[in-house]
């Protein structure tokens, strides 16, 4: 397998916050935040710093490592903690930026976050392909949220949402060179799924996804979509998925070949059937709690890690 078809990163990037909170601009299209009005601001980032701290020692310790940068205190960005949603890195070597939906979000793109990369730990980025261009007419694709990238063989899965256009998925895969998957979903109460990574993540050689937040009639062919490939396919219930279940990522270890992260709130909600297929098809599940994360922001493990698979330079 070449680098350019590598599903897997061992490296990644995260955004130690600074402000976290729950993100009003947000939360009209995100069903899995929720709102917590006796909670202080102060207090819910003491807790979010704890539980982002734990997920780096708990992933440093099963071998992937963890580029993680600062975020500022100006602006206020509640949701850098997700960085995988304006930026996108591929093997070789482009960097995509990404529309978003809520003002406050597009403040965490941070252009010094990709020369750090480049001059501090020494990857190569080669070309940088910026699609906010899109914001201006009220498009929005935001990054491997929106985006379920199967890199082996160049197919992109999404799920259509106010955050997820199909015109500037069109826009995506031209450049790219990508094929799109892309049909509707949502939840049991019936709103449409805002991001694609919370019901389905492709590894190398498995795939998890909630088919029955897929419409009816377009869930055989992503299922046949994800089959052909030849991975090993773990089906997730709607319940599952409404606790982040399938918002979990494969990386390589330096250990043990390759790992899945998740939160531990997603590893409690899988049975003992699943997490015995995702280690057998991957490797072992690292899990970390992060309860105030998720039901703040909406978002879990796999938000919370843009995977750097980026070249490295070559050395003199």
């Amino acid at each position: 397998m070449s680098l350019a078809d590598r599903q897997i990163s061992s490296d990644v990037m995260m955004i130690r916050p600074v402000a976290f909170a729950g993100n009003p601009q947000t939360r009209s299209s995100n069903a899995f935040q929720q709102v917590d009005a006796g909670s202080e601001d102060a207090a819910n980032q003491a807790a979010a710093l704890r539980e982002f701290d734990g997920l780096v020692a708990a992933l440093e310790q099963a071998g992937v490592s963890v580029h993680a940068f600062q975020d500022t205190p100006e602006p206020h960005t509640p949701d850098s903690i997700f960085p995988n949603n304006w930026v996108s890195f591929h093997a070789d070597g482009t960097v995509v930026l990404y529309p978003m939906l809520a003002e406050n979000r597009r403040l965490e793109r941070r252009l010094d976050l990709i020369e750090a990369l480049s001059v501090q730990h020494g990857f190569h980025a080669a070309r940088v392909i910026d699609l906010t261009r899109h914001e201006h007419t009220g498009r929005y694709l935001e990054g491997t949220g929106s985006l379920v990238l199967d890199r082996m063989h160049r197919i992109a899965y999404a799920c259509v949402s106010p955050r997820t256009d199909l015109d500037v998925l069109g826009d995506f895969a031209q450049q790219l060179d990508y094929d799109i998957v892309a049909f509707e979903a949502h939840d049991a109460n019936g709103q449409a799924i805002y991001h694609t990574n919370v019901l389905m993540s492709v590894g190398e050689r498995f795939a998890a996804v909630c088919l029955n937040a897929i419409r009816e009639d377009e869930r055989e062919g992503v299922l046949n979509q994800l089959r052909g490939t030849g991975r090993a396919v773990v089906e997730l219930s709607l319940e599952q998925m409404s606790a982040f279940a399938g918002n979990m990522l494969e990386l390589g270890s330096s250990l043990t070949g390759s790992v899945v992260a998740m939160s531990q709130r997603a590893h409690d909600a899988l049975t003992a059937e699943q997490r015995a297929t995702l280690a057998a098809s991957a490797g072992p599940i690292v899990a970390a709690p992060i309860p105030t994360i998720e039901k703040l922001g909406g978002g879990s493990v796999r938000c919370m890690l843009a995977e750097l698979h980026l070249p490295r330079k070559k050395r003199l």
